[in-house]
């Protein structure tokens, strides 16, 4: 070899040996990197589906369905009350039974008292109104909303209320480093991490209010 190609040759090995380096640890980094920002953005995106799941189901209980869209959800916080009572178990005379025997029979009953009513904006939320903004999707691509549905699914003859709220991983990390995107939409068990494409709670599939994450990201039921 000329001796004049020897420097060039050495600066070429130098720069092959540099990309390598920068090649090896971006491989190490970029997961870490993808991690941190996952479980972050995870994690606030949770607190927000508890919410939400936590009003549906207030919604259910006063009005005996979930809401189907977030105007009608934010409307019933507004206005609606849970009706507080009192359960009480007492013994009546039984006329029937004490007819036939000619003697006095009694009957256990169970007595309902309504006791008052309790805004349920105050019970979930006390003085906060985070409950104004729950289509909001609090991180990931600006101005993302979830995506809520409700329905009845039949069982045993019977319509059961349903609800799902979810956003997709796509719009959750969609500045995030693709084939690692590409990953984690293809985690197929709760036991590893979030399930499928989009994370989500409850299901128009099937009766549960459940979400789709490990508990070690937060409650999921």
């Amino acid at each position: 070899m000329p001796a004049k190609l020897k420097p060039v040759l050495s600066i070429v090995l130098w720069v092959l040996i540099g990309y390598l380096g920068y090649q090896t640890y971006m491989s190490i980094y970029e997961p870490i990197k993808f991690n941190k920002v996952k479980n972050k953005r995870y994690a606030k995106v949770i607190e927000s589906l508890i919410d939400i799941r936590e009003a549906q189901l207030a919604h259910k209980t006063v009005t005996g369905k979930f809401s189907k869209d977030f105007d009608g959800l934010i409307k019933f916080l507004d206005t609606a009350e849970f009706t507080i009572t009192q359960r009480r178990d007492t013994s009546v005379l039984d006329v029937e039974m004490t007819k036939r025997y000619q003697v006095d029979m009694f009957k256990d009953e169970i007595i309902i008292d309504t006791l008052g009513f309790a805004s349920v904006k105050d019970s979930l939320f006390k003085s906060s109104n985070r409950y104004k903004s729950l289509m909001n999707v609090p991180v990931g691509k600006p101005g993302t909303k979830f995506d809520l549905k409700a329905g009845f699914l039949e069982q045993n003859g019977i319509n059961i209320p349903v609800f799902e709220a979810s956003v997709k991983k796509d719009l959750l990390f969609y500045d995030q480093n693709k084939d690692l995107l590409m990953e984690e939409n293809q985690v197929i068990s709760t036991v590893v991490g979030v399930k499928g494409n989009a994370i989500r709670v409850g299901s128009m599939e099937e009766i549960t209010t459940s979400g789709n994450w490990p508990k070690t990201y937060g409650d999921n039921e």
